[in-house]
């Protein structure tokens, strides 16, 4: 059986390759992406336009840490894109998703701007 550590890996892969229908494929149909003191996102068609203007292919994760128990994974690390006026930005961030019948149903995302 896969778990839910490898599905979230392997939808990682498909949006760093700029793949956003492959990501969401990965979803639950009314996924929930509470953007901890910022926003909430309710839907795939809301998680879709929010990845298609934040996101580009340069989106690269870097994975420090990834917890798996029941089902919820933990996953810390860095988003680095490059934004629309070309430069290069990067978030430090923690985010806990939360998985139903072995799709990602839920994120709680706690995110730093790097200023590094």
């Amino acid at each position: 059986m896969v778990t839910n550590k490898v599905l979230l890996k392997t939808a990682n892969e498909a949006l760093e390759k700029g793949d956003i229908d492959g990501f969401l494929s990965f979803c639950t149909d009314d996924t929930e992406w509470v953007f901890i003191g910022e926003k909430t996102l309710k839907g795939k068609e809301a998680v879709k336009q929010y990845l298609e203007e934040a996101y580009t292919e340069t989106t690269q994760f870097t994975i420090e840490r990834m917890i798996e128990e029941d089902d919820f994974v933990v996953q810390v690390g860095e988003i680095s894109f490059e934004n629309k006026n070309g430069e290069v930005e990067s978030y430090l961030a923690s985010d806990i998703w939360r998985f139903e019948n072995g799709k990602m149903a839920e994120l709680k995302a706690f995110v730093l701007k790097n200023e590094k």
